[in-house]
């Protein structure tokens, strides 16, 4: 039934806004049962594809965002050596990888504020406001390319980011190694030299895995 209505707004060239048929409507259209039609709408709603409201009925809207976000931010996903490597692969492709549409884009306004906020990092009294800060750092850095997509697969990501980068701080200093670690990337974007900026970019996102590989060697000692 989910499928139907998808087909539904999508072969009416339905909007934001629009109205969907009634409940009994979508009854006569589909041959369906009024139970089928409410689970289905209650799927495009979690979805965040619909809100329905009394006497109002069910309006298109878009807040996939918010629940892939939402979806994102249970802790279910365990840190592990395998979880650090695909994310930070990943990353690496995204603030790697587009080396040339950053060294493009970027202008003094994104220098100075990544500084700015490399400066918060510095500052911060605890992992949690570090980790933070360190996220911020890479969103901004993202933004460069002003790839609404990227920003937003990121902003998805948050949550396993941000532990990854709290577990790295609880075994290093979390402020200064990493303030220097940011402050060699800005340093290497700003002068556009390529060579400079992937290497400390890579160093940078390969560093925390050693934390994770003394968690196996412990675990192996204990067996």
């Amino acid at each position: 039934m989910v499928i139907k209505i998808r087909k539904l707004i999508s072969d009416g060239g339905l909007q934001v806004g629009d109205s969907l048929p009634t409940e009994k409507e979508l009854c006569e259209r589909f041959d369906a049962g009024r139970n089928t039609v409410r689970e289905a709408m209650r799927i495009l709603k979690a979805y965040g594809v619909v809100a329905v409201r009394p006497k109002v009925g069910a309006t298109l809207i878009d807040d996939r965002m918010e629940r892939a976000l939402d979806l994102f931010s249970f802790n279910t996903l365990d840190i592990s050596r395998r979880t650090f490597n695909d994310i930070q692969g990943f990353r690496k492709l995204i603030e790697v990888g587009t080396v040339d549409t950053l060294f493009d884009n970027v202008g003094p306004a994104d220098i100075a504020e990544l500084r700015e906020i490399n400066a918060r990092l510095q500052s911060a009294q605890t992992i949690p406001e570090a980790s933070e800060q360190d996220f911020c750092f890479h969103l901004r850095l993202v933004s460069i390319l002003n790839n609404r997509a990227v920003r937003d697969v990121y902003r998805i990501m948050k949550p396993v980011i941000i532990r990854i980068m709290e577990r790295a701080k609880e075994l290093r200093d979390f402020n200064q190694d990493t303030f220097e670690q940011h402050d060699a990337i800005v340093d290497a974007l700003e002068q556009r030299d390529r060579i400079h900026y992937q290497y400390a970019l890579v160093s940078h996102l390969e560093l925390g895995l050693w934390a994770f590989e003394e968690e196996s060697g412990s675990e192996q000692r204990a067996l």
